[in-house]
């Protein structure tokens, strides 16, 4: 609390940062915090670059999904075409469509925004622009690499994708988010 009382009144500043590592895809480092009542905390903080995902959407209401490995979880997980806001200058919108293309060979000829997310704000800088896309059509996939090579493209009826969202078979942040966002839009519309 602040000195009035008031929850959420304290303006928190940065009074020192330091950098830990610089990794390619992310940074960390610990900034220290004024707190309310006084003092002053350490937090760890992961800067990670900015990312876009991507529900496309077919004439049949089936949704694209791509399942690959995820070294963190151990896992292969059930995802959205997404990927890192990291050309410089690139907005998210032109991530999107680049990653529909590189992981699911397609474009979209309708896009619109969905929800923005930040999947973990307790220790990254890290913001997820979800984008509909629909009139899809299909391109060539670029020769793909790494866990891209290994990455298995999927449709899913849209309802079905809700039910294994709520039933734990897709448990990726982004694509729960998405794929719950995209279908109350398109109910909507």
């Amino acid at each position: 609390m602040s000195q009035s009382g008031a929850p959420g009144a304290h303006d928190y500043q940065t009074v020192a940062s330091r950098e830990i590592f610089d990794g390619r895809i992310v940074r960390l480092r610990i900034d220290t915090l004024t707190m309310p009542g006084g003092g002053t905390a350490d937090r760890e903080i992961c800067g990670h670059d900015d990312a876009a995902a991507v529900v496309a959407v077919d004439p049949d209401d089936r949704i694209v999904l791509v399942r690959q490995y995820r070294h963190a979880v151990g896992e292969r997980l059930w995802e959205l075409p997404a990927g890192l806001c990291d050309v410089e200058g690139e907005p998210p919108l032109e991530t999107a469509r680049r990653e529909l293309v590189e992981e699911a060979g397609l474009e979209a000829a309708e896009w619109r925004p969905v929800v923005e997310i930040v999947p973990s704000p307790g220790f990254s800088t890290e913001r997820v622009h979800v984008y509909l896309a629909t009139g899809l059509h299909e391109v060539d996939r670029p020769e793909a690499r790494h866990e891209e090579a290994d990455m298995e493209v999927v449709r899913m009826p849209l309802t079905e994708a809700v039910d294994a969202v709520l039933d734990g078979r897709i448990v990726n942040g982004i694509a729960v988010a998405g794929i719950l966002a995209a279908r109350t839009l398109l109910d909507r519309a």
